[in-house]
């Protein structure tokens, strides 16, 4: 008990040190009580503990930030995520453009889900609202959208002039080095929009659930992903891994010990990776396919399935490490929303659709979820990656958003249509996070009443990051759910 006592005493001092009188002063005014640990439980709860053994470690201050697992609990499930779930059944936030056509760069992909719960249902474009269809996919208010034929035109003019004289092969090389230099800021490898294979998808008619793709296909798309992009040795095996010559019998003693070797900025990646494929883990097993039947499919939680991927014991301790990754990047993206709010805030910038009432009511709502993001005190501070020597930092970042980029193109190579979708879209959420948090200086400097050549967002970037961190949100909520259930299968 003492030991108890003094680990919630140390959190508050840090945090007082930290943070001042802001961090007590939001756990007041949200009548919250900071703790790191569970008080003491009665006799009986030893059959309690074996129900909660997915959670039983899930407390406590988070590695490599300084925040408590019970306080994003609190924030997120009574404060933040109602309005993100408001937010992203807009018709703004509804509608994902998405190319399913495009082939796996890295093998052939013959495993194609033949399930019909895989199939993804394409919005006709006469269900788009006008405003998202139109194109100008920089471009938010009513009049940037109205007045953007003129101006298209004059630059196609422009164009034809200047490459008249130049062969063919000649523009498409000025149109490659074009989309290189567009894509520097780039952490993820963007879908054509403009592509005639490329088609709007409505994400509430098209949500993430089990389907029942699973086997070698989905395996090696992970596999490909941390073995291939987590910046890890060959010689190095992750813990659970079925190609490790011990099968993770040391209980990941080598890799655990490999990866705190780690500078900071590569340790952050494999948490960032770790904790979306927890996060996407979480929707499975929350959405799971339960009876198939004659007339319609049955999906809800199941808590067998949620134990297998996260109880300590099934696991060897992954389990904790897993859903403690999953906070660190909601911290991660709830940062990004955090900086990039003063892009939103200006008052040119309107969520268009074409139907003004919507709008406003979207821009509205979306404010409120930045407030929300700004009152809560435990931040991550992400000025501690890349600030090193300046020519090694730079190197570094490079490579850090080369490794995110090709992580996105493996997206390409999952099976299953419905998976593809919210896997780019996911991906695409953390890749437009990373590229706000190290577009600080150009938020900074962004002009009050027009728009800004140093750093822009598309709508689909938009979509993609409130989207993704919904997931998040979502996963974490879902959490709740699950300690609930756990507690009545006693």
């Amino acid at each position: 008990m003492w030991k108890v006592t003094l680990q919630a005493f140390g959190v508050l001092l840090l945090a007082w040190f930290f943070f001042g009188n802001s961090v007590l002063g939001w756990f007041q005014q949200n009548n919250v009580k900071p703790q790191t640990q569970h008080s003491e439980e009665p006799s009986g709860a030893s059959s309690d503990s074996q129900d909660q053994s997915c959670f039983c470690h899930l407390t406590g201050v988070l590695d490599d930030c300084f925040c408590d697992v019970e306080s994003i609990d609190v924030f997120n499930n009574f404060k933040l995520y109602p309005r993100i779930k408001r937010l992203t059944e807009k018709d703004y936030f509804r509608y994902y453009r998405v190319n399913l056509k495009r082939p796996c760069p890295f093998w052939a992909e013959d495993a194609h889900c033949a399930i019909k719960d895989c199939h993804v249902e394409p919005c006709p474009e006469s269900k788009i609202p006008v405003g998202i269809k139109s194109g100008n996919y920089n471009k938010y208010s009513h009049a940037a959208n109205t007045n953007s034929d003129v101006t298209e035109c004059e630059q196609a003019k422009e164009l034809g002039a200047i490459n008249s004289t130049l062969s063919n092969q000649s523009k498409q090389a000025f149109a490659d080095w074009a989309r290189h230099d567009d894509a520097q800021d780039y952490f993820c490898e963007l879908d054509d929009e403009t592509s005639p294979d490329s088609e709007y998808v409505d994400l509430l008619l098209n949500p993430e659930r089990f389907t029942g793709y699973k086997g070698p296909s989905a395996w090696r798309v992970w596999n490909s992903i941390y073995e291939e992009n987590c910046f890890k040795p060959r010689s190095v095996y992750r813990p659970l891994n079925p190609l490790a010559p011990s099968r993770g019998d040391d209980d990941g003693e080598v890799f655990y010990k490999w990866l705190e070797g780690l500078c900071l900025e590569k340790r952050v990646f494999y948490r960032l990776i770790s904790g979306l494929h927890s996060s996407i883990n979480i929707h499975l097993c929350a959405e799971f396919l339960l009876d198939e039947g004659w007339g319609r499919s049955v999906w809800g939680p199941n808590v067998q399935e949620f134990r297998q991927r996260f109880d300590t014991a099934e696991t060897k301790g992954e389990g904790t490490r897993r859903l403690k990754n999953l906070y660190f990047l909601y911290l991660i993206e709830l940062r990004a929303l955090y900086k990039v709010a003063p892009y939103f805030e200006r008052a040119f910038v309107n969520l268009y659709t074409g139907n003004m009432q919507e709008d406003g009511a979207t821009k509205e709502l979306l404010l409120q979820v930045f407030n929300e993001i700004k009152a809560f005190p435990m931040h991550f501070d992400e000025k501690s990656m890349f600030a090193g020597h300046k020519i090694e930092a730079k190197m570094l970042k490079e490579e850090f958003r080369l490794h995110f980029k090709n992580i996105s193109r493996i997206m390409d190579c999952v099976g299953c249509s419905k998976c593809r979708v919210w896997g780019k879209l996911q991906t695409q959420g953390l890749g437009t996070a990373l590229k706000i948090l190290f577009s600080e200086k150009e938020i900074q400097n962004l002009p009050e009443h027009s728009p800004s050549k140093g750093f822009q967002l598309t709508r689909q970037e938009i979509v993609a990051l409130l989207n993704g961190f919904a997931r998040l949100s979502t996963s974490i909520q879902q959490l709740h759910s699950f300690r609930l259930l756990l507690k009545d299968n006693r």
